[in-house]
């Protein structure tokens, strides 16, 4: 999967030519069968509009670097969409949580925003399994898991009641201190990959690890929710039901909030829901949160007069083929927040509403 400082990897990268390669693919068969065959149709279109503008001798290096990240593709293990970048001197897979539409994009930058607006789409948390043997971070998109693999975690406890034994004078209170360390540690290391967004937070582990934990946890969320044992040896899918389960009361308090925080704002008349004036609000920087239905997806262009206008369908140039995405994007970029409600959520508001600032 796919995290923000991967985004920002992307996003920094310029080469001529930057090649991106999105699709739908399957969790599970017969459908999933379809995904090498749609690969394949896309790649020979990569290469067809590459050899249009470039030598072979110019490409060769991108070509090597696509036919090795295809065949890196482990395609009874994908999730619901594929990403592929790749140029001279970088070549990246991502099986994304979340689908995105076919296409081949041939540009000087990789082609990141469908990846951002899935992210921006799914409900994304961390979860924090606690061991002094193996303390593992992985990150939540939704109902799907991924393990973070690098050179933080999975993180040992080193030293004194670690990887070395006590101390022949050390007691309980000797240990406890040495795992409050240690979890100091792991909250710092976490940081790292939260970059200021902190996301909610659910913790597993023995119970007294998570207290200590919590004792001298600095991160700015209350823990979302705590899975109770011993998580060393779990897998990805025996977690995954146990960790969305975990994070039900957050969404319903999120989702709660939100919607009371909207009553509120009718009552002060600070809200704008049809979907034009949310635009222009939110271009403003007056967006302070943006409630959408999940399944909302609307096109819609700007006319020569700046106007918002809404199309039948998406495709073109002039055409954003997701006008609810740019406004999710926009309201995010002036420092609002967004939150996803269920359909239905907003049936008075014509399933998009903008609490203003002023």
């Amino acid at each position: 999967m796919i995290n923000r400082q991967d985004l920002k990897q992307l996003q920094s990268l310029t080469s001529v030519p930057a090649l991106s390669i999105l699709l739908p693919t399957h969790r599970t068969s017969p459908d999933n069968k379809r995904d090498p065959i749609l690969v394949k149709n896309l790649v020979n279109e990569a290469t067809e509009r590459l050899s249009e503008e470039f030598s072979n001798r110019e490409l060769a290096p991108l070509l090597n670097n696509l036919e090795k990240l295809v065949n890196e593709i482990d395609y009874p293990h994908t999730l619901d969409g594929l990403a592929l970048f790749v140029s001279h001197d970088f070549a990246k897979l991502y099986y994304l949580p979340f689908s995105v539409p076919a296409r081949v994009i041939i540009d000087q930058t990789f082609a990141t925003r469908d990846l951002v607006y899935g992210m921006h789409r799914s409900l994304r948390y961390w979860v924090l399994l606690l061991s002094q043997a193996s303390t593992r971070l992985l990150a939540g998109t939704a109902e799907t898991l991924e393990e973070i693999q690098d050179k933080n975690f999975p993180m040992e406890m080193t030293g004194p009641g670690g990887t070395a034994p006590l101390p022949y004078h050390a007691d309980s209170s000797y240990l406890d201190d040495r795992h409050r360390r240690f979890f100091q540690q792991v909250d710092s290391a976490l940081t790292f990959y939260d970059d200021q967004e902190f996301l909610p937070l659910v913790v597993g582990g023995v119970d007294r690890q998570v207290s200590f934990f919590q004792e001298v946890t600095q991160y700015p969320q209350p823990i979302t929710g705590v899975l109770s044992g011993n998580y060393d040896k779990a897998s990805l899918p025996e977690l995954a039901p146990h960790v969305w389960t975990a994070m039900q009361p957050f969404r319903e308090i999120q989702r709660q909030e939100a919607l009371q925080e909207l009553e509120n704002a009718v009552n002060a008349q600070k809200v704008v829901s049809t979907i034009g004036e949310v635009w222009r609000l939110a271009n403003e920087g007056r967006g302070k949160l943006l409630l959408v239905e999940k399944n909302y997806h609307v096109p819609a262009i700007l006319t020569e007069d700046g106007n918002f206008q809404l199309v039948d369908e998406a495709g073109g140039t002039e055409v954003m083929d997701d006008a609810v995405d740019e406004i999710i994007e926009v309201v995010l970029a002036k420092g609002g927040k967004v939150v996803m409600v269920d359909d239905g959520s907003l049936s008075l508001h014509q399933q998009i509403a903008l609490i203003l600032r002023y």
